[in-house]
């Protein structure tokens, strides 16, 4: 497995090692619990191999030509690893009330397919040809699809391990 995944997969498991079924679901006001960010963060990977799967149906790469905004939002969340606070979710990996415990017992194998599929997709299509769009990025390798998924994991995952840590203030 790829090294960025092999680490976000570290990163997941340290955050919800032993986490109660009240630190899941501690609430503090205006914010997503730990359960939400973990559906959340289910939802993005399930996304992405979904789109995986269709460019490799395909035949073909399924990302658009890349603007010059599109190139600079890469530079900064994928190879400065850098995710301004506050962006809201994209629909679609906005959390929807999945089991909390479905969630925590499918999201490693998630992963692992979304490496699977970006490393056939490479194989297929290359190391530098962008394969399919970030809903908010544009256009990204599979190398950047792997090193988005590990800062954004790697962001989420702190956030766990802060709410497991904070008190509700219902």
């Amino acid at each position: 497995m790829d090294s960025y995944l092999e680490r976000l997969r570290q990163a997941i498991d340290s955050a919800t090692r032993g986490i109660s079924r009240e630190e899941l679901t501690r609430h503090p006001a205006g914010t997503w619990s730990a359960a939400e960010v973990l559906e959340h963060l289910y939802l993005t990977y399930t996304g992405t191999v979904k789109g995986l799967e269709r460019c490799l149906q395909k035949g073909k790469p399924l990302a658009s030509p890349i603007t010059l905004k599109q190139r600079a939002k890469i530079t900064v969340a994928v190879e400065l690893g850098y995710l301004p606070k506050g962006r809201k979710a994209p629909e679609r990996s906005t959390p929807k009330g999945l089991s909390p415990d479905t969630v925590l017992a499918e999201i490693d194998s998630r992963i692992v397919a979304m490496g699977q599929l970006l490393a056939q997709c490479e194989a297929r299509h290359g190391l530098r040809t962008r394969v399919l769009d970030h809903p908010i990025l544009g256009p990204l390798t599979a190398r950047q699809w792997r090193k988005f998924h590990w800062v954004h994991g790697q962001h989420h995952a702190k956030q766990i391990a802060k709410l497991r840590t904070t008190k509700s203030r219902s």
